[in-house]
C-alpha cells in the first residue's frame, strides 16, 4: 500500500509538474507573439519619421533656392544695382548709389577693361502684360506705368508731360523749322503760301525767351538764345533790339509791359523773314536741344527721361537731341527699328570719335526710345507694332496674302499692336537686349514699329533717343576723348555757357 501511495504522489506530481510547464509553456506562447509584432511596428514608426524628416529638410531646401533665384533675378535686373544712379537721378527712388559713366570722369585705359567692367545698364521688369507700377519722376506726383507688352519690352506712361508743356515743346519745334507734309496737294500748299503757318501773340514769345518762367528778361536769358540756337527764330536785329533794351533799364531786366512796347510780332516775323517764307520749307522734324540755356520745360522733360529711365546722366548727356516730329493729313512711317544690329564691320555713329577708322559704315545704336505724344489725334495716327508678343519672329512671316506688314498704309489694322495718340502720355521701348552681363546686347527683332496714316487732325510727337555703344569699352573711351576734346576746347577760348547737351552735339 505504501508503494502504491508514493506512486500515486509521484503521478500527480508530475502531473502538476507538466501542468505548470504547459502553463509556463502557454505563457511564453502568448508573450512571444505580442514581443515579435510589437518590434516591427517600432521599426516602421521610426522609418516612417526618418522620411517624412528627409521629405521635410528636401522641401524647404527647394523653397530656399527658389527665393534666393528670385531674389538673384531682382537685384540683377532692378533698380539696386542699375549704371544709371547718379546726380540725375530723381532722390525719391531709393536706390542705392552705384559706379556711372561720368562724361566728366576720366575712365579706366581700355587695356586695363575687361568684360567684368562692373556696369549695369537697368532694364525694367515688364512682369505680364497689363501690369502696372508706380514710377517716381517728380517730387510731388506719382506716375504709373503700363506693361504694354513683354517681346519688345514696351510700358506706356500716362501724363509723362502736361498739356501746356506739351505746347511749349510744339511752339519751340515750330519756331525751330518744320518741312511741309509730302502729302499736301500742290493747289493746298498754293493756298497757304500768303498765310503764315501759326502765330504767337507777345505774350507767349515773351514766355517762350523767359527760360526761368519768372516773369522777366534777363540779360542772359536772351544770350543763351543765341547761344543754345533755340532762338533762331529772332532775327539778330530783334534779338540785338531787346538785348539793348534790358541794358537800358535801370533793374537790368524787362517785365511783359515792358517787352510789348520793344517787340511788335508783326513787325519781327515780317523783318526776320522766316516765319511766313522759310517756314514753308520747314522739314518734317527739326531737334531741340536740352542742355543749360535752353526753355525750362525741355530741362523738365530731359530730367524725367532720366528718372524713368534710371539711366545715368552722361548717357542721356552724350545721346542725340530731343526730336520732334509733325503728321498732317495722310502723313505716316512704315515699320522700322529704331537702331541697327551691331556688326564687326560697322561703327555706332555717336561713338566715331574713338571709333574704328577702317569701319565701313555707321550706324544708329539707340538703346530705348522714349516717345512722347504732343498732341492727340482725332482720327489715324496710331504706333503700331506689327509682330508685338509673336511666339517667333520671321521675316518671312512679315508677308501675309501678299501684303508686306511693314507698309502701315495698308496693312495698320493688323497690327498685333496699335496705341492710340493722347497728349502728353509717353511710351518707353527697349530697342535691344541683354547681352547677359547687364550691357547692350543685341536689336530686338520685336520693336519694329510704325505709325499709321493720320485721318483726321495733326499728331505731333516727340523723341528721346538713348545712344549707348553695345562696345563697352569704345562707349568708355569716347567719354574720354569728348571729355578731353572739350577741356582742350575750354582753355582755348573763353565761353559763356557751361559743358552742356548742345556742347557735345557740336562736337560730334
Amino acid at each position: 500500500m505504501e508503494g502504491d501511495m508514493e506512486d500515486i504522489q509521484e503521478n500527480l506530481q508530475h502531473e502538476e509538474d507538466s501542468s505548470v510547464g504547459d502553463i509556463a509553456s502557454s505563457s511564453s506562447m502568448k508573450h512571444r507573439p505580442l514581443r515579435s509584432t510589437r518590434l516591427p511596428v517600432q521599426r516602421s514608426n521610426v522609418c516612417s519619421r526618418a522620411y517624412f524628416v528627409v521629405v521635410m529638410v528636401f522641401f524647404h531646401v527647394y523653397i530656399l533656392n527658389v527665393i534666393a533665384l528670385l531674389l538673384y533675378v531682382h537685384y540683377n535686373n532692378g533698380p539696386a544695382n542699375l549704371v544709371g544712379v547718379d546726380r540725375g537721378a530723381s532722390p525719391s527712388t531709393g536706390e542705392e548709389e552705384s559706379p556711372s559713366l561720368d562724361p566728366m570722369s576720366s575712365p579706366r585705359d581700355p587695356h586695363e577693361e575687361d568684360q567684368n567692367h562692373g556696369f549695369r545698364l537697368p532694364r525694367i521688369e515688364g512682369i505680364r502684360v497689363g501690369h502696372v507700377q508706380p514710377v517716381s519722376l517728380m517730387t510731388d506726383r506719382r506716375h504709373k506705368m503700363k506693361t504694354l507688352s513683354l517681346k519688345p519690352l514696351l510700358f506706356e506712361i500716362p501724363g509723362f508731360l502736361s498739356e501746356e508743356e506739351c505746347r511749349v515743346v510744339v511752339q519751340l519745334a515750330q519756331l525751330k523749322g518744320l518741312m511741309e507734309s509730302q502729302m499736301k496737294a500742290a493747289n493746298q500748299g498754293q493756298e497757304e503760301s500768303n498765310q503764315p503757318l501759326f502765330s504767337l501773340t507777345s505774350e507767349e514769345v515773351f514766355s517762350l525767351l523767359d527760360l526761368n518762367q519768372d516773369g522777366l528778361l534777363q540779360k542772359q536769358e536772351i544770350v543763351s538764345h543765341s547761344h543754345s540756337r533755340d532762338g533762331t527764330w529772332l532775327s539778330p536785329e530783334n534779338l540785338r533790339q531787346i538785348l539793348t533794351s534790358v541794358e537800358a533799364c535801370s533793374t537790368g531786366m524787362l517785365n511783359l509791359q515792358d517787352f510789348q512796347h520793344v517787340y511788335d510780332p508783326s513787325q519781327g516775323q515780317d523783318q526776320s523773314g522766316m516765319l511766313h517764307n522759310q517756314f514753308k520749307q520747314r522739314s518734317k522734324h527739326t531737334v531741340l536741344y536740352q542742355g543749360p540755356g535752353t526753355h525750362r520745360v525741355l530741362q523738365r522733360l530731359r530730367s524725367r527721361v532720366i528718372s524713368l529711365t534710371r539711366l545715368p546722366t552722361a548717357l542721356v548727356d552724350m545721346s542725340e537731341p530731343l526730336q520732334v516730329f509733325r503728321y498732317e493729313l495722310g502723313d505716316f512711317s512704315n515699320a522700322h527699328h529704331d537702331s541697327s544690329t551691331p556688326r564687326a564691320e560697322t561703327d555706332c555713329s555717336h561713338t566715331r570719335l574713338a571709333g574704328n577708322a577702317s569701319a565701313l559704315a555707321e550706324i544708329s545704336c539707340r538703346y530705348l526710345t522714349v516717345l512722347i505724344y504732343l498732341s492727340s489725334v482725332e482720327e489715324g495716327g496710331e504706333t503700331t507694332f506689327p509682330v508685338a508678343d509673336n511666339r517667333t519672329y520671321d521675316e518671312q512671316a512679315l508677308i501675309q496674302d501678299g501684303v508686306d506688314l511693314t507698309d502701315t498704309r495698308k496693312t495698320c489694322g493688323r497690327g498685333n499692336l496699335r496705341v492710340k495718340p493722347t497728349v502728353g502720355t509717353a511710351l518707353l521701348l527697349y530697342n535691344h537686349l541683354s547681352d547677359g552681363q547687364g550691357w547692350m546686347g543685341e536689336l530686338d527683332e520685336y520693336s519694329l514699329h510704325g505709325d499709321c496714316p493720320v485721318k483726321r487732325g495733326l499728331k505731333w510727337v516727340a523723341n528721346s533717343w538713348v545712344n549707348v555703344d553695345p562696345d563697352f569699352q569704345q562707349q568708355a573711351r569716347f567719354q574720354r576723348l569728348l571729355t578731353e576734346r572739350h577741356g582742350a576746347k575750354s582753355g582755348m577760348e573763353e565761353r559763356s555757357v557751361p559743358f552742356s547737351h548742345f556742347d557735345l552735339h557740336q562736337d560730334l
